[in-house]
């Protein structure tokens, strides 16, 4: 099947960089775009007719949310409840346990990849939480998350997560890492046996990774060993550093360096790391170390930020900035990391944080921050053939619509989808050359169903943190709601 899609406008590419074209055209056949312009002579198959609306290359969410979110729980928590939600280690001594059964743990999956499909996302690198596994990933939940990713049409890179260490609550509110090294040496294992079963799988829909948890949460060794078949099986590694104040001064206090440069010492930054977040760095505000330059180490190697600024925000910190890595010459791709799963509101975000830090617009515009949603995550994966619409490329487009009212006036195609739009405005999403949505709906999937399933397992998890809180306080003092629950108001005067 040859297929032409046109529309308004075709973010297309000319080797370098993005271009606009207006009242343009792609030809695809199979899998592969053959044609971007205007006027496509030749005969095919089908024509479809986007009308008034932006056709772009699908965005690449290198740390996509894989799961139903946690963090609604934990961004108004104040800094007197943010460990009530950790682990405690009465919990760790009493015996840690999976919260889900198999068949809830495999539903996750495909209620965050649906998700992720709705909202214009076409090539995912997923991150789910450990607050209530029984310790990390399993296998049988990844190989689930595969099946699921390929029916829906995703493509997908994927690895069950591993650890050896989790932060626990003491019962005098002190934090430390408990450790369990052998689970974290099982977990490298497991992960390295599912990506020589799924690299590759489905078409090549499927791809592996290998995602050890947090920085703090690992040993020296599981680090190298994780470098080591990176290399062997050629996948990419994800792995969170500087992100925070306590994994900062948890690798400080241990080395004496901090999170950036510990893993350079180690020789674990390279072209095939990403780092989500990467903001608690030498010379951020809120660090109290300062020396050295790990920007200059992350560019030296080549190692790419994988920037999720919604998040970030939500939770009061921002890269110090956006335009200053780039200017230094790092490789930066987009993560969105919670719920929504919306790059609109990301890169929105992502240019206000930068703007507020530069005081300038140079190097923060839409245009910036789209750039790494498409071409800098493509290059992060050594991907050509992703995150641009040109010939030799994958079929991978989504189209924006422009109609609606709440779009408002149209100026610059780019700004005015970043400006006006979110992931709802998302029409049609094709994905290795197969429609997988249109006008919001995914084939083959009730929605309703998802939705209430969704609900269920986000109240169940919800109710696992009060078994884990140090405190063992009542549900009302854990999760405070925004304003006090009545069952009546009185309307008598005063």
């Amino acid at each position: 099947m040859k297929i032409k899609l046109k529309g308004r406008y075709v973010i297309g590419y000319d080797g370098c960089d993005h271009v606009i074209l207006e009242n343009a055209e792609i030809v695809y056949e199979k899998d592969t775009i053959v044609y971007v312009g205007k006027n496509y002579t030749e005969e095919v198959d089908e024509v479809i007719d986007a009308g008034n609306a932006i056709i772009s290359p699908g965005f690449i969410d290198l740390n996509a949310l894989g799961d139903i979110d946690h963090d609604i729980l934990h961004l108004e928590a104040g800094s007197n409840r943010q460990k009530n939600l950790l682990w405690s280690e009465r919990y760790i001594e009493r015996g840690h346990h999976e919260l889900m059964i198999e068949e809830e743990e495999s539903f996750k999956s495909l209620y965050a990849y649906s998700q992720l499909i709705l909202h214009g996302v076409t090539t995912a690198m997923p991150i789910t939480s450990v607050f209530y596994k029984g310790w990390a990933e399993t296998y049988e939940e990844l190989a689930s998350a595969a099946k699921h990713a390929a029916s829906l049409g995703l493509r997908i890179y994927l690895g069950p997560s591993y650890q050896s260490g989790i932060r626990v609550v003491q019962p005098d509110g002190n934090i430390k890492l408990h450790w369990d090294e052998k689970a974290g040496e099982a977990g490298l294992q497991r992960a390295v046996e599912f990506v020589e079963k799924f690299d590759g799988a489905f078409e090549g829909l499927v791809r592996g990774m290998l995602a050890p948890e947090r920085i703090e949460s690992q040993t020296e060794d599981n680090l190298l060993q994780t470098k080591y078949y990176s290399g062997k099986l050629g996948v990419p590694i994800k792995l969170h550093a500087a992100q925070g104040s306590f994994e900062f001064n948890t690798i400080l206090e241990e080395h004496g360096v901090t999170p950036i440069r510990y893993l350079y010492d180690l020789g674990f930054l390279g072209p095939r790391t990403g780092i989500p977040h990467a903001h608690f760095v030498s010379g951020y505000s809120e660090a109290r170390y300062g020396k050295g330059d790990d920007l200059a180490l992350l560019k030296e190697t080549n190692t790419t930020v994988i920037h999720c600024p919604l998040i970030i925000g939500r939770h009061g910190s921002a890269l110090e900035s956006f335009a200053k890595y780039k200017r230094s010459g790092i490789n930066i791709a987009l993560g969105t990391d919670t719920f929504p799963p919306d790059m609109f509101q990301n890169v929105r975000t992502g240019s206000m944080l930068s703007r507020l830090v530069e005081k300038e617009v140079e190097g923060s515009t839409y245009a910036d921050l789209f750039r790494s949603a498409t071409l800098g995550a493509a290059a992060f994966l050594g991907r050509n053939d992703l995150g641009r619409i040109a010939v030799g490329a994958k079929a991978d487009i989504i189209a924006i619509d422009l109609d609606s009212f709440h779009m408002g006036v149209i100026d610059d195609p780019i700004r005015t989808m970043f400006v006006s739009g979110s992931g709802r405005d998302v029409k049609l999403s094709i994905i290795n050359g197969r429609i997988v949505m249109e006008n919001q709906n995914i084939p083959n999937l009730d929605m309703e169903v998802i939705k209430d399933k969704g609900q269920k397992y986000f109240n169940k998890m919800r109710r696992g943190y009060m078994e884990r809180d140090y405190q063992q306080l009542s549900e009302k003092e854990l999760f405070q709601p925004s304003f006090k629950v009545v069952e009546s108001i009185d309307h008598t005067e005063a």
